[in-house]
């Protein structure tokens, strides 16, 4: 394996110490497993109740109930997307993506649920169905749907390029947030966080650690569908990359529309929903 900065001469006993077997850090055995088999007949009776285009460069939002379905669907071609997920009551309950991938790992697929921040860190959505899930992981170590890169933004473009650049992720949630909710742009700016990175390819290189990307094998039909936990808005920016095989933000690369649709499965079966609780720990860290 290649050394990143090697400054210093291993020791005597480093081929042992690299030999040491991991140990998962948050093993999620004692975590509530979703009923799939219940919400999978459920999703039978539901029926699609609003659309909504997130179009190539740009972001769209839509709101879901809690005991709702929402679904992420790729259409005209190859395209990867950046989602946000917040509480419909509190924008500051947000999808937390690095607790997510504490839980679950890199990449999200059927049975695995998007949790929020802190103080609530509770179920926002499941993912009830993922059609790239044949994919699993290839012999570069990618995989589908990550939680490990963050949305291209302004900021890091102008950093490595000079350049101001306003259809990133980032800026295309920030302009769709904002017009849902009626927020002055630098208001909803600060509720724009990472993201779950819908049907992009992703890993990390096995010399160096690098996040990288890949074309993603993501076809027109391909889609993937959450439950809602909790009462929903959902974002979503069709990337700048397109299907991210070369670059993240562009305006060379082909880009391609994806669809958010809700299915409803009737008022009464959603007040029978029960919401995930918050976190019952008591925030006084020690000091009371």
């Amino acid at each position: 394996m290649k050394l990143k900065h090697p400054n210093f001469e291993p020791p005597a006993d480093a081929n042992d110490r690299r030999a040491i077997p991991p140990v998962i850090c948050y093993p999620p055995e004692t975590v509530p497993q979703p009923d799939l088999a219940a919400l999978t007949d459920l999703r039978q009776r539901a029926v699609k109740t609003a659309e909504v285009i997130a179009a190539p460069r740009d972001a769209a939002c839509i709101e879901v109930p809690a005991g709702a379905f929402i679904r992420v669907v790729s259409v005209d071609g190859a395209q990867v997307g950046d989602l946000n997920m917040w509480y419909k009551h509190d924008l500051t309950e947000r999808f937390y993506s690095g607790k997510t991938r504490a839980l679950h790992g890199t990449h999200l697929s059927t049975g695995d649920r998007m949790w929020s921040s802190f103080p609530n860190m509770r179920p926002m959505a499941t993912i009830v169905t993922d059609t790239l899930d044949w994919y699993g992981f290839d012999s570069y170590g990618g995989s589908v749907h990550d939680v490990i890169g963050t949305r291209c933004d302004p900021y890091t473009g102008r950093l490595l390029s000079g350049d101001d650049y306003h259809y990133c992720c980032h800026s295309n949630l920030t302009r769709a947030l904002a017009s849902h909710c009626g927020l002055p742009l630098h208001e909803a700016e600060m509720h724009v966080h990472d993201v779950l990175n819908v049907f992009m390819c992703t890993g990390f290189t096995q010399d160096t650690g690098q996040y990288f990307m890949k074309a993603s094998p993501v076809r027109p039909g391909d889609y993937l569908e959450f439950y809602a936990e909790i009462d929903l808005i959902v974002g979503l920016s069709a990337c700048p990359g397109g299907d991210c095989s070369s670059e993240h933000s562009s305006d060379a690369a082909a880009c391609y529309p994806l669809v958010m649709e809700a299915y409803d499965p009737g008022e009464d079966i959603r007040n029978a929903h029960i919401q995930p609780k918050r976190s019952a720990y008591d925030r006084t860290h020690g000091a009371g």
